[in-house]
């Protein structure tokens, strides 16, 4: 059994109000904004109690949209390395978000990315 468990998705797009429209008519899902200023994150516990939770993230200066989901790891850094090791490469590398919650993009050799991310240490 895996111990990497994938615990988040984010879907990038540059039309944020209607993905939003779109997956709450399809699934029911809700969202909350929870981005800064000018950077809408609208984050949804679409997967209840027996799924996962997600957000859909609004794209800028004309981004490709994208869908990627995340895997919860012990160690960002180390993930990494060992990705490049098995022949993926570091898209977005280690990044550290205010919260404290540190995650990076990686690209499997097949092209499809993905997200690794760490959360926060608990206080």
């Amino acid at each position: 059994m895996s111990t990497t468990p994938v615990t988040w998705f984010e879907i990038g797009t540059d039309r944020p109000d209607e993905a939003e429209r779109f997956y709450g008519e399809l699934f029911g899902w809700t969202f909350e904004e929870q981005g800064a200023p000018g950077r809408s994150y609208r984050v949804t516990g679409a997967g209840g109690e027996e799924g996962i939770g997600g957000a859909v993230r609004a794209t800028e200066d004309g981004s490709p949209n994208y869908t990627v989901f995340y895997a919860e790891v012990a160690d960002v850094a180390e993930t990494c390395r060992r990705a490049e090791a098995a022949g993926g490469k570091v898209l977005v590398p280690l990044r550290t978000a205010p919260s404290g919650l540190s995650f990076a993009h990686l690209l499997d050799p097949a092209g499809n990315q993905l997200g690794v991310f760490t959360p926060p240490a608990s206080a």
